[in-house]
Formats: C-alpha cells, structure tokens, sequence
C-alpha cells in the first residue's frame, strides 16, 4: 500500500501535472487494473500462501508461516488515503483520489524525503538531514526576515529571487538556510544540497523538477569559480534563464565567503599588450557582477562583542547552563580570542563544550550531601 502511495510511474508522473479528467482513459483502466492485482495480493494472507504452496507441492504438510509486523510509520499524509484503501472493497474504485494524492504531493523521492542532494547523475534522498531551528539562530534579524519573505513567495507560488548570502565564514549562513527546511516541512518545501562539482549539472537538474508539486531551494554552499569554470557557466544559465521558461517551484539559495564568486588576479586588469584582448574591461566587468545576478544578496557581516555575547546567552539559555552571566561572558570571550574569533559558530561551539564540561564534571564530582 505505501508502494501505490510512492511509486514513481507513468500514471503518478502524469497526474501530477494534470486534471484527473484529461488523463487518457487506457491510462485510468490499467490504473484500474493494476490496483484490482495489486488488492488480490495485499488480501492474500501468509498462512493462504502456505496453503497453496502444499497443493501445488503435493507435500504432507503446509510449509511454516513467519509473520512479520510492519515496522513503518506512515506519513501524516499518507494516512487518510491508507485508511480508506483498506475500507474499500475495491481499489479501483480509489483511482481518482488517488490522482488527486499525486496531484498535491507528489511520488518517490521527493514525496518521501524532505532533503535531498544531486550525486553522481540521480537524485540521492538524505535520511537524517542536519536539524537547525530559526529559534537557534540570533542575530542578522533583518537578513533573516528577507530570507524568510523571498521563502513564502516561493511556497505562494509566487515569482521568488535567487539569493546569494555572502559574508565572514560562521556568521550562520548555511544554518540559516538548513533551518528552513524544519520551519516549512509541512508546507511541501524541499532542499535539494548541489556540490560545487556538479553545478555542471543544474540546467538538466531544472527540467527534472519542473512539474512537481514540491517546492524546491537548491542548496549550494560555499560558492566560488575558477576562470572558464564550465559550473559557472551552468549556473549563469539557471539565474539569467534563456529560451526554456523558468520554472516556478525552483529557487537557488547559494552562500559564499566571496562577494565576487568568481576569483580575479591583478594579471586579469587589461595593459597596453601585444596580443591583448581588445574589450577586456568587459570580460572583468563581467565577472565582477556575476553576484548581481542574484535577485536579492544578503551581506552577513562579522559579529562584533555585543552581538556575540548576545549569541552566547541566547544558545546557554536553551541548552540549559547554569552559570553567572559574568563568568559566562568571561569564557566565551576567552574561547573566541583562543579558538576561530568572534562568530555564530565560533559561539555554538564554545556552548557545546561548555555544556559538555559541566555535564561531565557534575557526573564525576557530584555535590556533597549536606543533610544532618
């Protein structure tokens, strides 16, 4: 039954971008079909099974039935639509919500998963994705919210921009986005992660989740180019568009420690050379504003103190800590002088060890009892 819910076929692909009533009728009647086998194998029992394998086998006894209990739970979605095919006396009958199942969540991979990555040519679903809450995250409130409005236009159906979220490495960047994913989970929201390697990839990656109901944020971190990077040229493709309508349900979020993703030398700048090429301000030009074919650019600069001990109060108030907040601005500032700086980072890190220290100290030095 999960299978019929997820299974990626020529039908459940169909659906998805079409009206149940302008699916062809052949479709609809192997659909019927297929459903009518698929029940006379649910509806067959184990101890049915052992049954007709001694007839068949002439054998003097039935073989042993093992029955094995389901150990999946079934998706908040999925449930309604289990219920009834169970209820029904022919799942036939079904066809049409189901259609209309497929229609609002789509199948496979992206029904199943809420993160995925583009590895090796395939879409690859990823199990346990890194969980980040917004109520983490402190700080850059305003860069937040900008993030956050260009999301709903995208889950609206709305035209949403390609965002670039650039600025000193810790500042929360990729958190930022991860979090999204937690915060609109139940609102048909995918991330789908894309290594800087297989950009090459993403105009076919496009055309692949064009038609889906799903919304998707593809993912890319730390970006930066190389001259004649063939991924920044698939990437400019993706942002610019060209013939091919961009689809709706598709955006890019990329962060990058860069403002200029793609690297320039002073050897770039143009002279009076031999052999020079002749409009070569335009060729610099045009990688200088390659960033500004981003829709909306977010700029996350380094904390200064105050906003690093209000990061650092913020994460020792939700992991629980119980010290001074004098002794605890005091290590904090210790850690960021000794370990990476003054970062959102550079602040979770400190809690978790901190968090850890006490923990461990109290289970190995517990309190004296100080009962008569």
């Amino acid at each position: 039954m999960t299978q019929i819910l997820r299974a990626d076929n020529p039908f459940t692909q169909l659906a998805q971008q079409q009206e149940f009533e302008n699916l062809p009728p052949a479709l609809v009647a192997a659909v019927q079909h297929d459903l009518q086998a698929l029940q006379n194998l649910y509806e067959c029992s184990s101890a049915a099974l052992s049954q007709w394998v001694q007839a068949v086998a002439h054998l003097p006894v039935s073989p042993v039935v093992w029955y094995v209990e389901q150990d999946r739970v079934a998706g908040i979605h999925e449930l309604p639509l289990l219920e009834k095919l169970q209820q029904l006396e022919n799942w036939a009958d079904a066809v049409k919500e189901l259609a209309a199942y497929y229609r609002q969540f789509g199948t496979g991979l992206f029904a199943e998963y809420k993160a995925l990555r583009w590895q090796a040519g395939e879409f690859i679903g990823i199990r346990y994705p890194d969980s980040v809450e917004l109520s983490q995250l402190v700080g850059y409130e305003s860069q937040k919210q900008a993030l956050l409005k260009n999301t709903e236009f995208l889950l609206s159906g709305q035209v949403a921009l390609h965002v670039l979220l650039y600025g000193s490495r810790g500042s929360g960047k990729s958190s930022l986005v991860k979090a999204l994913l937690k915060e609109y989970s139940d609102r048909n929201l995918r991330v789908l992660e894309v290594a800087k390697s297989e950009l090459k990839d993403l105009p076919k990656i496009v055309e692949q989740l064009r038609g889906v109901p799903q919304k998707f944020i593809i993912f890319v971190d730390d970006l930066s180019f190389e001259e004649d990077d063939d991924a920044f040229k698939a990437l400019k493709v993706v942002l610019e568009g060209n013939l091919t309508a961009r689809p709706q349900n598709v955006v890019v979020y990329a962060t990058s420690n860069r403002r200029h993703l793609i690297r320039e030398f002073f050897a770039d700048r143009p002279s009076p050379k031999d052999n020079e090429e002749i409009h070569a301000w335009d060729t610099m030009q045009e990688k200088l504003s390659f960033s500004d074919r981003f829709g909306l650019t977010l700029t996350f600069e380094g904390a200064d103190q105050k906003t690093y001990l209000q990061i650092i109060r913020h994460l020792a108030a939700q992991a629980g800590i119980d010290i001074s907040q004098e002794d605890l601005e005091r290590q904090a500032l210790q850690w960021a002088t000794r370990h990476n700086g003054r970062s959102g980072r550079t602040a979770r890190q400190f809690v978790d060890f901190l968090k850890a220290d006490l923990t461990l100290s109290s289970l190995t030095h517990p309190p004296a009892n100080t009962e008569l």
